[in-house]
């Protein structure tokens, strides 16, 4: 569902300039400015949520209190005054761009002011290790404690239970279950971290480990992933050093995977629910269990058995995901279905502990004219799917929230639901056009929800996703320089695969034909200056690269292009439409075509080469000037179209660069930047040809992984669009 980590690795590594590179010294066009910051506020182009919400936490013992979590979009809380959410972790850095995924959440039920958030969003080798912050401020500031482990908040099992945990009896005591390294346990707040002892299970270097701790009075309780589905999956412990497995506890595939559990203190009842997969795809059997705490009876209450028959003759399959109970109402729950597509989840309740089940959506009325995109492209929106977050307000017994793959849903009334989402912005950005013209400053692309013709910067698009098709990824987006009114985009699509638009943006229509390969490798696309040529490149998603092929008639017909080197991304030159460029990053060259696209030839060589981050960007209005970000090896620019490229030594490492609306006086557009200036990695901006930089964002404002795309506004100076993995879009504006 989501970008797997930072989606722009391919391309570039420290390899000496050469032949036709000259470098220029560094003393010359060094940064006068790399201290200085310019004041930018800054904001969330408004989308409206578009990511996974794995959990949300209402505050047992503040009203409107509440914390949602991201898989790769870190952490939130609900303003209740403002109807919003508030970023906790935007202060998280480019070296920090693994922690902006949440694996799980605490707060503590003694005192309200604390909160614990658990960070890592991957536990592969090439990641970096977790960390857990702490809070006295309900995450206004954070104190921060590295850990020597690994957590996974974007990987399988990401919308299972909270695996940290206040101890009831102790708020110095933490627990902090993990995939791969068992239990641990601190007794200062979280400050330092040792395996728990007494945990009786032995964790693997690939399985699931501990999915959920939840506190039933005094007593703890451990959900274990990697049961086969015979052994034990649910221990305990009642002195936090002796842990047993549950006796009586619910075996087989349905019961595989404890995913969540909630405790009614009331009637001493913990519910759980279980799936045969952690999620949240893969699942296809689930059920429901009640454990009574106080003489371990248990009893199953599933609403729904998974693997009935479906009106058209398929199977009902589907796990269970999220539960929650009323803490005003004894025996009064809700616990959501996951991974059903055939039916569409839902969320039951019950208000007898279980005995009987309402579907809340059969009479849900969804409203989401505030996010248009959750539509899909059809004319009603889906109740829900990706259903693993789920909570109900201890002080509104018609208040409930659940997460979906794209949003938060809320109702007060257990009928009219729509997104309560306001604030909480997950995109993860990887294409941005900022027209010349026309009523809109910005289009976008990303993953998962697509192309946005983005009417305004503060409400999610009227018109939701670019339809005629419907893309889940954009994979391009680009636009006539001279001819703003023709815009291209390509993506992964059920219905095709290509498209455009001869109004800015607003209204598509497919290419009337499209390479075999574009079904299952759709890659970037350009368009040349004046809209007559396209050039397409297809790369599947596990990386093969194949050959571009190039159209004369609006994507009516397609050849093969066989001098363009397979993978790279085309850029048009924006003054000449003879022009395109493309990048090798196997052998360091610059190729470009004088021929519309249809022969490509060598031009400049000797440039880095090899498996790191590259971007090709041609300055607006001017032949042939390119510019050639590289990570960890700096910045190239050439004023020839390719034959020559000068290092630009103000400019350490570059990682995405785009263009806006010259300063006052100036000849030359704003250049911005996400680099390395100096030894400060952040965003700049200059307005001399990139002789001197401004920090435009602060420490505040880092938003993790921020390399996939930047771009000016060519009719305002100073704002600036840049793209995040998971922090959606940001805009910035002097002030």
């Amino acid at each position: 569902m989501r970008a797997s980590r930072p989606s722009r690795r391919a391309v570039l590594a420290g390899a000496a300039a050469a032949a036709a590179l000259t470098a220029v010294p560094l003393s010359q066009g060094r940064a006068l400015a790399v201290s200085a910051t310019t004041t930018y506020r800054w904001r969330n182009v408004v989308q409206g949520g578009t990511g996974f919400v794995t959990g949300v936490l209402f505050h047992p013992a503040v009203r409107g209190l509440a914390y949602a979590r991201t898989d790769i979009g870190g952490a939130y809380r609900w303003d209740d005054s403002a109807a919003r959410w508030t970023p906790l972790t935007d202060h998280l850095g480019w070296d920090d761009w693994n922690l902006l995924g949440v694996e799980a959440m605490a707060i503590d039920p003694a005192h309200p002011d604390r909160l614990y958030l658990a960070l890592g969003t991957y536990a592969q080798p090439w990641a970096s290790n977790g960390a857990v912050l702490r809070s006295d401020d309900r995450g206004a500031t954070w104190a921060r404690t590295d850990l020597t482990v690994k957590l996974g908040a974007n990987e399988d099992g990401r919308g299972c239970g909270e695996r940290l945990l206040v101890d009831p009896r102790d708020s110095d005591t933490l627990w902090l279950g993990t995939r791969h390294d068992g239990l641990l346990k601190s007794t200062d707040r979280g400050a330092t971290w040792a395996p728990a002892t007494g945990f009786p299970v032995t964790p693997s270097a690939s399985g699931q480990g501990v999915t959920l701790l939840v506190a039933a009075g005094r007593t703890l309780y451990a959900g274990w992933g990697d049961s086969d589905g015979t052994a034990a999956n649910l221990y305990r412990t009642a002195d936090g050093t002796t842990w047993e497995a549950v006796a009586g506890q619910p075996s087989g595939a349905a019961a595989k995977v404890p995913i969540r559990a909630a405790y009614d203190k009331h009637t001493r009842q913990l519910y759980l629910t279980y799936a045969d997969a952690p999620g949240p795809n893969g699942q296809s059997d689930g059920s429901v269990h009640v454990l009574c705490t106080a003489d371990g009876k248990w009893r199953e209450v599933t609403p729904v058995k998974p693997g009935g028959t479906t009106a058209d003759g398929g199977t009902d399959s589907f796990g269970y995901g999220g539960v929650a109970v009323d803490a005003r109402r004894p025996g009064t729950l809700v616990v959501s279905t996951n991974n059903r597509w055939a039916l569409v989840d839902t969320v039951f309740r019950s208000t007898d502990g279980g005995r009987s089940w309402t579907s809340l959506k059969d009479s849900a009325v969804l409203d989401v004219s505030e996010t248009p995109y959750l539509r899909w492209g059809a004319d009603a929106p889906k109740f829900g799917w990706w259903i693993q977050a789920l909570a109900l307000d201890p002080y509104d017994s018609r208040h409930i929230v659940y997460g979906t793959g794209a949003t938060l849903y809320g109702t007060r009334d257990l009928k009219n639901w729509a997104p309560q989402i306001r604030g909480l912005e997950e995109a993860s950005a990887r294409l941005l056009i900022s027209p010349p013209a026309g009523a809109a400053h910005l289009i976008s692309g990303s993953g998962d929800i697509g192309v946005m013709y983005h009417e305004k910067l503060t409400a999610s698009p009227s018109r939701g996703m670019a339809s005629n098709p419907v893309f889940g990824t954009a994979t391009g987006l680009a636009q006539a320089a001279a001819k703003p009114a023709y815009v291209v985009r390509t993506g992964w699509g059920d219905h095709g695969n290509g498209a455009y638009s001869n109004d800015g943006g607003q209204t598509w229509a497919p290419f009337a034909a499209q390479p075999a390969l574009a079904k299952d490798a759709p890659g970037p696309i350009a368009v040349n200056a004046d809209g007559s040529v396209l050039l397409w490149v297809f790369v599947h998603w596990d990386g093969t690269r194949y050959p571009a092929h190039r159209s004369t008639d609006n994507g009516a017909g397609w050849a093969e292009v066989p001098s363009f080197p397979k993978g790279a991304t085309p850029v048009a030159d924006p003054a000449d439409p003879t022009r395109f460029y493309a990048y090798d990053t196997d052998t360091g060259t610059l190729l470009a075509s004088t021929d519309s696209g249809a022969t490509f030839t060598a031009r400049a060589s000797g440039l880095p080469a090899g498996d790191s981050q590259f971007e090709l960007v041609a300055a607006p209005g001017r032949a042939g000037d390119l510019w050639l970000s590289v990570k960890g090896n700096g910045l190239y620019r050439s004023t020839d179209g390719g034959a020559g490229f000068s290092r630009v030594g103000s400019c350490r490492a570059a990682y995405t660069l785009g263009f806006g609306k010259a300063a006052d006086g100036a000849a030359y557009p704003a250049v911005y930047l996400v680099g390395t200036i100096e030894s400060i990695t952040a965003v700049y901006r200059s307005d001399d040809e990139a002789k001197t930089w401004v920090r435009i964002n602060d420490d505040r404002h880092q938003w993790g992984w921020t390399g996939e795309a930047i771009t000016g506004d060519p009719r305002i100076h100073g704002r600036v669009y840049l793209a995040t993995n998971g922090r959606g879009i940001q805009y910035g504006e002097p002030v």
